[in-house]
Parts: structure tokens; sequence; C-alpha cells
């Protein structure tokens, strides 16, 4: 049997980006880092990296939310970052959509177990809730390349509303590789934000946009 790795060790910036909310940050990412591999929500590569890969990278993102924003997570999975984004701004409305069942019952499970009353999870794919919700910001993390990401995610958000996709440190390729979906679906103010510099040890990128 293959010996389990280390968990990461809490690094001093989670204090920085988190805040009063680090109590409950640091209870979600011990049973993630628990119960995660099992349940399939992250590779068992992943632990030794955990806080500064998926935690931290996730919660630099909390500032960009509007104030009392109407929030989804498309694909929200392990709840990276639609969690920890409800965690860090209770002031936001969360919605997470995610297809899988076994991932939908961790996030409910957590959600209620953190005492999160901000948080909604719908089981489904992006495209079949586009008709019943309309939402201020749409985040996503490690779903799909900007060509695919983008036509699902806009039919989501109001008019005038943001996407807010995090992305890798190719982000200017695929926005490249995007510029004809950007146009077709009239994007503007479109920027590629970089976040956590001088805090975290990686930075996040973020492509945001505003909707037509």
């Amino acid at each position: 049997m293959t010996e389990r790795l280390p968990v990461e060790p809490e690094p001093d910036a989670a204090a920085a980006v988190f805040g009063d909310h680090l109590e409950q940050v640091r209870s979600f990412t011990q049973e993630l880092a628990r119960r995660g591999e099992e349940l399939g929500l992250i590779g068992p590569l992943e632990l030794p990296r955990l806080w500064t890969r998926h935690i931290l990278n996730s919660g630099v993102v909390g500032p960009l939310l509007l104030d009392g924003a109407k929030v989804g997570d498309v694909g929200s999975g392990a709840g990276l970052p639609g969690l920890v984004l409800a965690i860090m701004r209770p002031d936001v409305e969360m919605t997470l959509i995610e297809p899988m069942e076994r991932r939908v019952e961790w996030l409910r499970g957590e959600a209620d177990r953190l005492g999160l009353q901000n948080v909604r999870v719908l089981r489904a794919r992006a495209e079949d809730v586009a008709d019943d919700i309309v939402l201020d910001q749409v985040t996503a993390r490690a779903v799909s390349a900007l060509s695919k990401l983008i036509p699902i995610t806009v039919p989501l958000v109001r008019s005038g509303g943001q996407l807010l996709l995090m992305k890798g440190a190719r982000v200017d390729a695929e926005v490249d590789a995007a510029r004809k979906v950007i146009l077709r679906k009239r994007l503007t103010d479109v920027e590629v934000i970089e976040l956590g510099a001088g805090v975290v040890e990686e930075t996040t990128r973020v492509f945001r946009a505003t909707v037509d």
C-alpha cells in the first residue's frame, strides 16, 4: 500500500488572506485533506500543496466579489473556489453548480457542517440551469479552456455582470485562442488579473470580463 503523503502545513499567508474567517477555512481544509482523496475530490499528490495551490489560490479571489452579489461557481467539485469564497464572503449568495452526485453530497455536507447560510448547491450542468438563474458574477476553476468555458458561463450572468474565471500560467494563450468567442459573446473590459503577489507563493490568474 502506497504511503500517504503529508499534508502541507498551514502557511503564514493564510492569516493575511482569510483574516477572521481563518478558523472556518482551516476546518474545511482539514476535512478536505482527510476525505478528499477517498472521494475523488483531489489527487494524492495534492496534499503536500493543498494550502498553497488550492486554498490560498481560491481565497485571493474573494475581494473581486461584488458586495451582496449573487455568485455562481461552475464545476465546484471539491468547493474550490466556491466553498472557500462562501466562507470568506458571507455577504454574497453563492450557488455551487456541480453535475456529479458524489461531489454534490460533499458540497452540501460541508456547507451544513460549516454552518454556511449563503450556499445552495445545484446538481446540474451549467448549460441546464441557464434559463433558471440570473447571477451577478460567475467563477470557475480548472474546468476547461476559455474558448469552451465562456459560452457555458455567459448565459448565467445578467447584463453588466462579470465572469471571474481562474486560469493557469497559459492564460494569455487561452485568451488569444478565444478571441472570436469573446467578440461573439460581446464581452467587454476583458483583462487578466494576477492576484496574491507578495502574499502567496503561487499567484492566481483570473480572466475577468463584463457580460453585455
